[in-house]
């Protein structure tokens, strides 16, 4: 492929990428968004589960799949390399995009708080829970999360080098930051609907199995040093932990497999 073509590859699939987590703050809320996660037509109740548990399931299958190393290393004997990253981010782009289209709501209200203090300690929760997500991508490296830097470096005749592990800010408490900021705005509603708590359940139960399988693949990636991170620093829940002898790990864990 021509440096021209897989630069603009790489863009048009990260700006996709921005226009789908734009959407899918105002899905999740019900905010702006024509269709959100409690409007729409269900229709009978098990088409709708069978829609939205299948919708569900084709986007973990799809990002569990995609970014294990294996499959990685199998997608590129076809594709250049420098889209590897960019293919994963339009095709993760393109099935949430029908998860949004396709959603059927189940409009029974779980709960509701009606307290003022209560709506706007849950709103705020909700959008420190995205603003969260994408900090931290920033604090490990936004661009070669989402592939752009892969993409320019080939278009200007450059090999790409990932970015080297270490750890700042948000990840000095927890591994996962960016998950943890999708299960707090997944949850963190003063309104939960039946369709709305099948999603939050659904997402966290993957982002708990996505989780395991990408620490399995930063230990084979990084060894020791991602251990001796894993002793120091919880995955998802910040609570401190005993210091062991062990020497530090460096000044945000870097993932090659990210998911």
């Amino acid at each position: 492929m021509g440096a021209s073509l897989v630069l603009g590859y790489g863009v048009v699939s990260y700006g996709l990428f921005l226009v789908v987590f734009l959407y899918a703050i105002g899905f999740v809320g019900n905010l702006v968004v024509p269709k959100a996660i409690d409007t729409g037509n269900a229709g009978s109740t098990g088409a709708g589960l069978a829609v939205d548990v299948l919708l569900l399931g084709l986007f973990a299958v799809q990002h569990s799949v995609m970014a294990r190393p294996v499959f990685k290393r199998w997608l590129t004997q076809y594709i250049p390399k420098a889209i590897e990253r960019s293919t994963f981010v339009l095709i993760s782009s393109l099935l949430l995009a029908l998860l949004f289209w396709q959603w059927r709501p189940f409009p029974a209200v779980v709960w509701s708080v009606e307290t003022p203090l209560g709506r706007l300690v849950l709103q705020a929760l909700f959008a420190l829970g995205w603003l969260l997500v994408l900090s931290s991508t920033c604090m490990i490296d936004h661009f070669d999360l989402f592939g752009v830097k892969q993409v320019r470096a080939y278009a200007r005749g450059e090999t790409h080098q990932p970015p080297p592990f270490v750890k700042r800010a948000f990840y000095r408490y927890v591994r996962h930051p960016i998950m943890l900021g999708f299960i707090i705005a997944f949850w963190a509603t003063p309104r939960m609907t039946a369709g709305h708590l099948l999603f939050a359940v659904a997402t966290t139960a993957y982002i708990l199995i996505g989780v395991a399988l990408e620490e399995r693949d930063l230990l084979t990636f990084h060894g020791a040093e991602y251990e001796a991170y894993r002793q120091e620093v919880p995955a998802l829940v910040p609570l401190p932990r005993a210091r062991s002898g062990a020497p530090a790990t460096p000044d945000v864990s870097t993932p090659p497999a990210a998911s």
